[in-house]
C-alpha cells in the first residue's frame, strides 16, 4: 500500500512556495502526493519531477474540466476542446512523472443540464474518454474516472455508474478511482460500492464525510478499509481535504470554514489514521 496527500489543501498549482510542505510531508513518512493539474503548460511541470525524485516523492495528478471544456457537451466543439484539454493534462502529468490522472475527466464540475444524463451525453462521454484513454496509454499514465455526488455532477454518480463507464471505454489506461466522500453521500451500501468496481479499481481517494481529516467524522471506515482488503486492494491511500486556499473550487467543494487545527495536524493525523486501519488487516 502506498500513502499519499493531496495537495489541494494548500495549492491549485505547482511553485517555490510548496517546497516546505513537500518536505513537511515527507518527514510525516509520505509515500507520495498528488499533483493539482489546471495550468496545462507542460513545461511548468517538467521541473517538478526531478525535484519530487529529489525529495523521493512518488506522485500521481488529479484534474478537472468545466463548462467550456465539457467531454458531453452539445457542443461538438466544447467536446473537442475536453478531450484536447484532457491529453494536455496526460501529458503534463507525464512530464511531472506522475503514474495516475484522476478526477472527474468525464465531465464539466458543477455543470448541471437540470436532468440526468441523455443518451447523447453518455455516448460522447464514453467516446471523448476512449480518445484520452488511448493517449493515456501511449504516455503510460494509468486514468482513474471519479464519480461524484448529485450536487457537483450529473454522468456519474455512483461507483456502479464509474464501473460500467469505464468498461464501456474499453480501454486498460482508463479504470475507476473509489472515492469515499462521494460515497459517503450516494452509496447505500459501502461494501457493494466497493465490490461494484473493484475488477477495475485503480486508486483511491480518502476523504472525510466533511473534507477535513480522515477519521474524526462519519464515513463506514471500518466497512471501506474491510472491503478494500477483502477485494485485494494495495494501490494509493490518497488523502483529498479542502481548506480555504482555492476559491476557484469553491462553486464545487462549498467549504466556507476551517474545520481542522491547521494543515499540518490534517495530514500527520490524517496518515496516521490510515497506517493504524492498514496495520490491522494487512
Amino acid at each position: 500500500m502506498k500513502f499519499g496527500m493531496n495537495l489541494l489543501l494548500w495549492t491549485g498549482g505547482l511553485d517555490e512556495n510548496l517546497l516546505p510542505t513537500l518536505n513537511m510531508l515527507k518527514d510525516m513518512g509520505y509515500d507520495g502526493v498528488e499533483l493539482p493539474v489546471f495550468d496545462l503548460e507542460v513545461n511548468h511541470f517538467s521541473p517538478w519531477a526531478r525535484r519530487l525524485d529529489e525529495l523521493g516523492l512518488q506522485r500521481t495528478a488529479v484534474t478537472v474540466r468545466g463548462e467550456e471544456d465539457n467531454p458531453i457537451s452539445p457542443d461538438a466543439s466544447n467536446r473537442a476542446r475536453g478531450v484536447a484539454n484532457n491529453k494536455q493534462a496526460i501529458e503534463c502529468a507525464r512530464a511531472a512523472g506522475c503514474t495516475h490522472l484522476v478526477g472527474p475527466l468525464h465531465s464539466a464540475l458543477g455543470c448541471f443540464s437540470g436532468q440526468g444524463p441523455t443518451d447523447d451525453e453518455w455516448k460522447w462521454g464514453v467516446e471523448s474518454m476512449a480518445e484520452v484513454a488511448e493517449h493515456a496509454g501511449q504516455c503510460g499514465v494509468m486514468l482513474g474516472v471519479e464519480s461524484l455526488n448529485r450536487f457537483e455532477c450529473y454522468l456519474l454518480n455512483t461507483h456502479a455508474d464509474a464501473a460500467r463507464f469505464v468498461k464501456e471505454v474499453d480501454h486498460p489506461n482508463c479504470q475507476v478511482m473509489y472515492d469515499t466522500f462521494h460515497s459517503h453521500i450516494e452509496e447505500k451500501s459501502t461494501p457493494d460500492a466497493i465490490r461494484a468496481c473493484a475488477d477495475v479499481l485503480t486508486h483511491v481517494h480518502i476523504s472525510e464525510n466533511d473534507r477535513s481529516t480522515p477519521g474524526q467524522g462519519n464515513v463506514r471506515w471500518e466497512e471501506t478499509f474491510d472491503t478494500l482488503k477483502d477485494v485485494g486492494y494495495d494501490g494509493w491511500l490518497m488523502i483529498e481535504a479542502f481548506g480555504l486556499a482555492l476559491p476557484e473550487l469553491v462553486a464545487a467543494t462549498k467549504i466556507w470554514r476551517r474545520m481542522y487545527e491547521h494543515e499540518e495536524q490534517l495530514a500527520r493525523d490524517g496518515l496516521a489514521f490510515m497506517k493504524d486501519q492498514v496495520a490491522k488487516r494487512w
